[in-house]
């Protein structure tokens, strides 16, 4: 068994506007010089994942790694995109980003099952309420929704997209080799624009509906038109999959994709998500205890300490909440009403409790506006969910939904 040895910045519970504010401020500064590019620099820091794709502990080819790695990333502030010049911005309906917007998996895939609403809890759902509560109240006192960075671009590959190899990175320093990550990645159809996330995890997704293949890649790069990756994976026969990257791929801590659990512009625009979110914690229950769907996990809990969530668990809103009644934007009211349907799962961790919102290169690769602007009425994305009443969630059993 590998151990995932993460660290973790402690940040004590603050006044998050005014962290928020500072960072905010720093990030301006450091910004201000750069342009260019189809996509906007981003005024901004995201909630980083502090997770990364497995690495075994040994050189066994033969015997996939288990856990993510430790993590390399900055230190997580939750904040927005540039919010100041895009009003009004209309959703993209064309390429990747409406590929995302509604099922591509199988139908029976968990990420569009409706929970019942008279659904068994799991025995403790007390106790990890409160300690998401905890986490809440000890990391910046909200919950971002990751665009620029730490969420990943979608890319809508046509079927005449040219091909290309992306080469296997070794980021991580491993001693043996990835034959079999490689082979899934040796044509691989990027459209010309795409782009990676910002930030040190830099995923991307590719989609192609017309050969029903969806890549994922991390620590992406494009050096003089050579793209390469440090992890990731290939799924094929997507729209009869489960909607779970064969083990151990996929660059999620669980295996999870991305284009399953995050939210996108066209939802937002016509006022529905119609499937699960993914989540990210601050902190997970060990790695040796994961509920499905996640495949595995990279929670750590040396101390022991009670009421851990495990990565993979299914929570979701009370559903006889009248979220209108909320004081909330528009887009929360979205993701709340979505969280009372199809709940959130935890497929991650980072440095503070995050969801993603697909990555506004998706839309501005194919030049169109950045939209989230907009949809998050101005507001910066750590305040798109103020008034959502997080006290009020209810956690399902372990292996909620397992065939």
């Amino acid at each position: 068994m590998f151990q995932a040895l993460v660290k973790q910045t402690n940040v004590a519970a603050r006044p998050v506007r005014t962290v928020l504010s500072v960072v905010l401020s720093t990030m301006a500064l450091s910004a201000c010089g750069g342009g260019g590019g189809d996509a906007p620099i981003p005024n901004q820091v995201q909630a980083a994942t502090s997770t990364q794709p497995p690495v075994p502990a040994a050189p066994a080819p033969a015997s996939p790694p288990a856990n993510p790695a430790p993590a390399a990333t900055p230190a997580p502030a939750a904040n927005s995109a540039p919010l100041a010049t895009t009003t009004n911005a209309p959703a993209p309906t064309t390429g990747a980003a409406a590929l995302a917007s509604d099922a591509i998996f199988a139908p029976t895939s968990f990420w569009y099952q409706p929970i019942p609403a008279n659904v068994a809890l799991h025995a403790n759902t007390t106790g990890f309420l409160a300690d998401f509560l905890r986490q809440k109240a000890s990391y910046y006192g909200t919950v971002n929704i990751n665009t620029w960075a730490y969420a990943s671009p979608v890319y809508n590959a046509a079927a005449d997209t040219p091909t290309t190899k992306v080469a296997y990175s070794n980021c991580q320093q491993k001693i043996y080799g990835e034959p079999a990550l490689e082979a899934q990645w040796t044509a691989v159809p990027i459209p010309a624009g795409a782009a990676p996330a910002d930030g040190t995890d830099s995923e991307m997704t590719v989609y192609q509906k017309s050969t029903d293949t969806l890549w994922e890649f991390w620590v992406t790069k494009n050096v003089n038109g050579a793209w390469q990756a440090c992890w990731g994976g290939k799924m094929t026969n997507v729209s009869k999959s489960n909607g779970i990257f064969p083990f151990p791929y996929g660059t999620t801590a669980t295996g999870l994709p991305f284009i399953g659990g995050q939210i996108t512009a066209e939802e937002l625009a016509r006022g529905e998500i119609r499937h699960v979110i993914g989540i990210s914690l601050v902190e997970t229950e060990t790695n040796s205890i994961l509920s499905w769907p996640a495949l595995r996990s990279d929670g750590f809990n040396p101390t022991l300490a009670p009421n851990r969530i495990p990565e993979g668990l299914r929570f979701r809103l009370d559903p006889t909440i009248n979220v209108d009644v909320l004081p909330m934007t528009a887009a929360g009211k979205i993701i709340a009403k979505a969280a009372q349907k199809y709940g959130f799962i935890v497929w991650d961790k980072a440095g503070a409790i995050s969801i993603r919102a697909q990555n506004p290169k998706t839309y501005t690769a194919q030049g169109q506006a950045n939209p989230y602007p907009a949809l998050f009425a101005n507001k910066p994305s750590y305040a798109v969910l103020d008034g959502f009443p997080w006290e009020k969630l209810q956690f399902l059993p372990m292996n909620y939904g397992k065939p």
